[in-house]
């Protein structure tokens, strides 16, 4: 397992936006790591505080991507508004996808989240998920690397836990620079810190409705797991015989913009 950097004071844990981090210190395969301050990830900016918006807004970033789609926005809200920082919606999933699925997470009662979530039905569902949005969603990831390599850091990406569709697209951000899977999944699994998770959202909220069973039936959905992302790498491998062709046939990445990507992210060590 890869011993992330310490990182610094940068990465603070915020009061409203949640698993805010900065993915600087990761190392590369060539003995390199990526620049502190140039990428960060988190949930959703709904309810960030004033003091945490004035942090962002001290990051200097120039790019917000949200992965979000309308349906999370109508549940959460719209990001808070950075001064100077171009925000940027790219969708990673399709507002009616699973939408009676979600509407049995929030709402159901034990039995229904029984007959969706029991046994490995909520796993099976997530490691589907990763596969799709890897193998279906190369327009909007290549779309993401070559905004970075033109003009977009330092950014931030997110989506409304910034976990799965945001840790996709960090992963894959990751990947095209250059940096070790190890490291790339060691950053991943820190999403599955208790305090940094999304706070799930219940329309029970009574003690059934929030039982031990209720968060082990749930803890599929809500949680990092390391199957996940390895589902995502390996239908890379299964789609495209590696990485290096998931790059440049699947994202369209030139080596003059890789090479581009590169300087932005990462620097000698």
């Amino acid at each position: 397992m890869t011993q992330l950097p310490e990182v610094p004071p940068a990465d603070t844990e915020l009061t409203g936006v949640r698993n805010f981090r900065d993915v600087g210190g990761l190392p590369t395969t060539d003995g390199r790591r990526v620049r502190f301050g140039r990428l960060y990830r988190s949930g959703h900016l709904a309810h960030a505080t004033g003091a945490d918006t004035a942090f962002l807004a001290s990051l200097g970033l120039h790019t917000v991507f949200d992965f979000r789609n309308a349906a999370d926005r109508k549940l959460d809200g719209h990001d808070v508004e950075l001064p100077g920082v171009r925000n940027v919606g790219i969708p990673l999933s399709d507002p009616a996808d699973g939408a009676e699925f979600w509407r049995l997470v929030r709402n159901g009662d034990i039995g229904q989240l029984r007959s969706i979530l029991a046994g490995t039905k909520g796993r099976d569902r997530m490691i589907a998920s990763y596969r799709t949005i890897i193998k279906d969603r190369t327009a909007e990831h290549s779309r993401v690397l070559h905004a970075l390599a033109e003009d977009s850091i330092p950014a931030l990406m997110h989506c409304a836990a910034g976990k799965d569709r945001a840790g996709l697209s960090i992963a894959v951000t990751l990947l095209a620079a250059g940096v070790e899977k190890d490291a790339i999944e060691a950053d991943y699994l820190k999403s599955d810190d208790v305090r940094r998770r999304y706070r799930v959202q219940r329309g029970d909220t009574s003690a059934a409705g929030m039982s031990d069973e209720v968060a082990e039936l749930l803890d599929p959905l809500f949680g990092a797991h390391r199957d996940y992302l390895a589902a995502a790498f390996t239908t890379i491998e299964e789609t495209w015989g590696g990485t290096e062709r998931y790059l440049s046939e699947g994202l369209k990445l030139a080596p003059e913009t890789r090479e581009r990507l590169v300087e932005r992210l990462i620097e000698d060590v």
